[in-house]
């Protein structure tokens, strides 16, 4: 019989404590199933060819909608969030935008050493434990397990939102053998609200909670490999690297309050350049300034290509 010190409810507690004091904003936790509701909308949005040229969300289906295929052993998934709202709003100011998550240092590198840590920590404490760590990086529905560990639901826009700090925030997860308190799933609050879709200046959002990734401008400016097509054309409002238009448009993000990581704030020549500093950029300026961000998933190319497709 388990003492009240490893209890489910105790280790729950604990990892949440924990979480907090690694600067998560919020955690939450699920058992380790098949995502059954997740399976045929997934199965849907793929068959409509949603995922455009990311052919790579057709790869281990099974394991998408079930981590223990993923991680063997695991009972247990363990969903956080990691804001990284900026103090200053980029896009406010003459130049060319970029997505807020992309402002600073990759956050997959950033977020994987702050897990590393926090579960050295609960092995010392808990004993030794089988896990793997996951941010972004891995065939998991990352917002599915967030929204059925009570984290947030799942908006209009396909982003999971909090009512306490919006919707501009990473995730990230443990999935774990350890046998842990399972939480509820929150309430769905975008009522009637349409924002996010009629903002949208691509139609992206085809119907609630389902984005044709086709369509959207994060898709042209990051994922898609080749031209941009024409029917993006004078419809991207100066977004060379992502989009944040849903979410920033989303009532729930006058909550979000400005992040505490040095290392998401921007790169200072990223505040300085304009739009016509852009459509001179070089190699070594790309180089120098993307050094360690997310941009530098597009390469040089690919930034410049977005760069003179909004410019020509």
């Amino acid at each position: 019989m388990q003492s009240m010190l490893q209890s489910p409810e105790n280790y729950s507690n604990l990892i949440k404590a924990k979480a907090k004091k690694f600067g998560f904003q919020n955690c939450g936790i699920s058992r380790a199933d098949f995502l059954e509701e997740d399976a045929k909308p997934f199965e849907s949005w793929l068959t409509n060819n949603y995922n455009g040229e990311m052919s790579y969300m057709e790869n281990y289906f099974d394991k998408r909608l079930d981590p223990r295929l993923l991680v063997e052993g695991s009972k247990t998934v363990i969903s956080l969030s990691y804001n990284y709202f900026p103090e200053e709003d980029l896009s406010d100011i003459d130049q060319l935008k970029i997505s807020k998550y992309a402002y600073g240092q990759d956050y997959h590198e950033i977020i994987k050493e702050i897990l590393k840590e926090m579960v050295a920590e609960l092995q010392d404490e808990i004993g030794d434990f089988h896990c793997r760590i996951f941010t972004d990086s891995a065939p998991i529905l990352e917002r599915s397990w967030a929204r059925k560990s009570g984290i947030g639901w799942v908006g209009k826009n396909a982003n999971l939102i909090t009512k306490q700090s919006g919707s501009f925030y990473f995730l990230a997860e443990i999935i774990c053998d350890l046998e842990l308190q399972a939480d509820f799933e929150t309430t769905d609050h975008c009522g009637s609200c349409r924002k996010c879709i009629d903002a949208c200046p691509t139609d992206a959002i085809v119907s609630d909670k389902i984005i044709d990734g086709s369509k959207c401008i994060s898709y042209a400016t990051i994922e898609l490999k080749n031209e941009i097509p024409e029917s993006f054309k004078g419809n991207m409002e100066d977004w060379m690297f992502g989009c944040d238009i849903c979410q920033d448009v989303c009532p729930w993000n006058r909550f979000a309050k400005p992040h505490q990581q040095e290392k998401f704030k921007p790169n200072n020549l990223l505040k300085e350049l304009r739009k016509s500093d852009w459509q001179e950029l070089s190699q070594e300026l790309f180089s120098e300034i993307f050094r360690k961000s997310p941009v530098k998933r597009t390469k040089f190319a690919g930034l410049k290509r977005n760069i003179e497709f909004l410019t020509k």
